[in-house]
């Protein structure tokens, strides 16, 4: 099922992840499949629909820095980034406080958070609050950046949110803070420098 990105549809969207579901939905980055990070039998059906390892942890989208901060502890280092950069492509590695996503999510004690900065994704996190957000592509494939490409190329998904071409479309920058030091995981669209 695709629909556009208005109003109602992403409500549908919202109401498909709480009954468990998978929606793809446009980012900042690239089109981005996601769930409720809670639920067990959602999160296992992103990893089926990707064929991604399970040695390969998802990251998870949130409406906002508060909301992160429900799931886990920003240190002084990651709080600046968060206030510079986000909503945009920078996403951080922290210490996850949330144990019910620390289990479904199979973590370590950590966890990639990031707030996006699209309007149809930030409209369906305004009523989910967080998601799991991984990129809508087969593990090891290129991301997709167009909705009618994504339609023809990948599926398994119960909705896809219709934003048409991402402008600028790329990885988002995955910072970590170790000590004191940032350790850069992913260089993406935020280079390093701008981030020191």
């Amino acid at each position: 099922m695709i629909l556009p990105c208005t109003d109602s549809e992403i409500k549908q969207a919202y109401e498909i992840i709480q009954k468990g579901g998978v929606v793809a939905f446009p980012t900042d980055t690239v089109y981005g499949i996601g769930c409720d990070p809670r639920n067990q039998d959602a999160v296992n059906k992103v990893y089926t629909i990707k064929g991604r390892e399970r040695t390969k942890n998802l990251p998870v989208l949130a409406y906002s820095k508060k909301d992160i901060e429900d799931i886990a502890f920003f240190d002084k280092i990651s709080e600046k980034i968060a206030d510079k950069f986000w909503p945009g492509p920078v996403t951080l590695i922290l210490r996850i406080r949330d144990e019910k996503i620390e289990k479904t999510l199979d973590l370590k004690g950590k966890i990639a958070v990031r707030v996006p900065n699209h309007p149809c994704i930030l409209g369906l996190l305004e009523k989910s609050r967080i998601l799991v957000g991984t990129s809508a592509n087969f593990s090891g494939q290129s991301s997709f950046s167009n909705s009618s490409e994504l339609a023809e190329k990948f599926s398994g998904y119960d909705l896809l949110l219709d934003g048409g071409q991402i402008a600028n479309s790329c990885e988002s920058t995955i910072v970590e803070v170790v000590g004191n030091e940032l350790k850069i995981v992913r260089e993406g669209k935020i280079k390093s420098e701008l981030l020191a």
